[in-house]
């Protein structure tokens, strides 16, 4: 069969960075297909390339065996070439119909509404969401919703190809059930679905193929059959990454966080657990399960929280940010952009950003030592020196995560580290360091306290699990009795509130 989308030789340079390196590889009609990669390795400038956005220096893109220069979006959108970005672009105030509509090249200023409803209808049922009212607001949907409606709102130009950059990275388990039931029904229907993805079980579970970009330059293309998770791995990082989850403790410490009847209105519900000094436990449930609220309320975030609160026997009083670090309670947060970084500022002032009071005398900065402790936290977590100095807007989002934990890790008194999501946007090889940070913490006498809707991740790290749904406490798994089949059973509400297994 002749491929559908082709690209030959394709050079991308910005300044003395070459992004692409001769990239060439075609997509097949009907098919669902990864491409994979560390951050850096290239897979946003190409799909760029694919959809207008970027010209490329070098090579060329065939469409239906026909060379085409792609200048800009409208011309791939009339070329049937869809992209949906990682930030939706969804008007919440609009209409659904509206929205379906909404960019499209060839609506006229006078139209007829009754067949753009037509068609949106169309639309809506294919990707699944032929139950809302087409008169609804946007602004009413889930996550998963609105993903689904961008889907559909590339359906009614007529897109053949559909290119979508992490498109699962905030949604639940059932919400990324239903991203790829409408895959595959797109495959079904003829179309084609190449999408961006750092969560590897997505691409043995749902892809036909697989193409591996490093450092700019294709590795190669593989059937999923044919590839092992292990070599897909090694292939990414022209390395073997060796063993990605570090061994866990199975000994009980002394207990560093004691929590009693959490509650968070609307969130949490009267959540109680000990935790161990040296020793990582997960709060694993789906986006909205209460198990992010959690630990925010624990990092002294939400001021209505209430329940009883101690570490290392001191109490800690809820809804105060001073109280939960006078008690060495760091916090990192599942969103570096908003919450963890300052993106203007360098890697080294980011990294000493809450602990200025010991870098000078009566509030005067010494700046000799504020870069002695910003290279000793860099070495600490991994960041070349000769990093500090850029912004941190500039790193991947691996090395902006690394910061944020060193940040965390400023004093050496024992304490807890909580962590939301904490490898959301990381390539696998930037996972791998992450997760032998959070064991080092461990090592060094911290507890550690994460969320997390990544299974593989919650399965792979976790000493202790905690399972939530809505709010409620389902149960408590230690060591070998961790198993992904009792995990999704309790976050799909396959079993009842409250059983309790040690």
């Amino acid at each position: 069969m002749a491929p559908i989308l082709e690209a030959r030789g394709v050079t991308k340079r910005f300044g003395s960075i070459e992004a692409l390196r001769g990239v060439s590889f075609d997509l097949q009609p009907a098919e669902i297909r990864a491409l994979c990669g560390e951050n850096g390795a290239g897979k946003s400038t190409l799909v760029k390339i694919f959809t207008g956005m970027h010209e490329p220096d070098g090579g060329c893109v065939l469409v239906d065996g026909r060379e085409h220069r792609i200048r800009n979006p409208q011309e791939s959108q009339a070329l049937g070439i869809a992209y949906v970005s990682q930030e939706l672009s969804i008007a919440p105030y609009l209409s659904i119909l509206d929205n379906v509509w909404l960019g499209h090249r060839a609506v006229p200023f006078l139209h007829r509404r009754r067949s753009l409803r037509r068609a949106a209808q169309d639309a809506l049922d294919l990707v699944g969401l032929g139950y809302l009212s087409l008169d609804a607001r946007a602004a009413a949907l889930s996550l998963g919703e609105r993903q689904l409606l961008e889907i559909a709102r590339m359906l009614v130009r007529d897109a053949r190809v559909f290119m979508l950059d992490e498109p699962t990275a905030t949604l639940s388990d059932g919400e990324i059930s239903r991203v790829f039931a409408t895959l595959r029904r797109l495959r079904d229907n003829g179309r084609t679905v190449l999408f961006i993805t750092h969560r590897l079980g997505e691409v043995f579970e749902t892809c036909n193929s697989v193409t591996v970009l490093r450092n700019g330059a294709d590795v190669g293309t593989h059937p999923v059959s044919s590839i092992g998770r292990d070599e897909l791995i090694e292939q990414m990082l022209g390395r073997p990454l060796g063993e990605m989850y570090p061994a866990g403790h199975h000994g009980g410490g002394e207990t560093v966080l004691s929590v009693r009847n959490l509650t968070v209105p609307g969130s949490v519900e009267r959540l109680s657990f000990e935790l161990p000094r040296g020793r990582i436990m997960c709060l694993a449930g789906q986006i909205g399960s209460g198990a992010a609220e959690a630990v925010r309320a624990l990092a002294g975030l939400v001021y209505q929280a209430r329940g009883r609160v101690t570490v290392n026997g001191k109490p800690m009083p809820l809804g105060s940010v001073p109280q939960a670090l006078a008690r060495n309670v760091r916090y990192v947060s599942d969103d570096r952009a908003v919450e963890g970084l300052f993106l203007d500022l360098p890697v080294d002032e980011n990294l000493v950003a809450t602990r200025l009071e010991t870098l000078g005398p009566a509030g005067l900065l010494s700046r000799r030592r504020l870069r002695a402790r910003a290279r000793e936290l860099a070495a600490g977590v991994g960041i070349d020196a000769l990093r500090l100095a850029s912004l941190a807007r500039q790193l991947s989002g691996g090395n902006q995560q690394k910061i944020a934990i060193g940040r965390s890790l400023l004093t050496e008194r024992e304490g807890v580290l909580l962590m939301i999501e904490p490898t959301r946007g990381v390539d696998v090889g930037a996972r791998a360091d992450i997760y032998a940070l959070m064991r080092q913490c461990c090592d060094r006498g911290l507890a550690v306290l994460m969320s997390s809707s990544d299974i593989e991740e919650v399965v792979g790290m976790s000493d202790i699990v905690i399972t939530l749904y809505r709010g409620l406490q389902i149960a408590r798994y230690e060591n070998a009795d961790i198993a992904r089949s009792k995990i999704l059973s309790d976050i799909l509400h396959q079993s009842k509130p409250g059983r309790q297994t040690a």
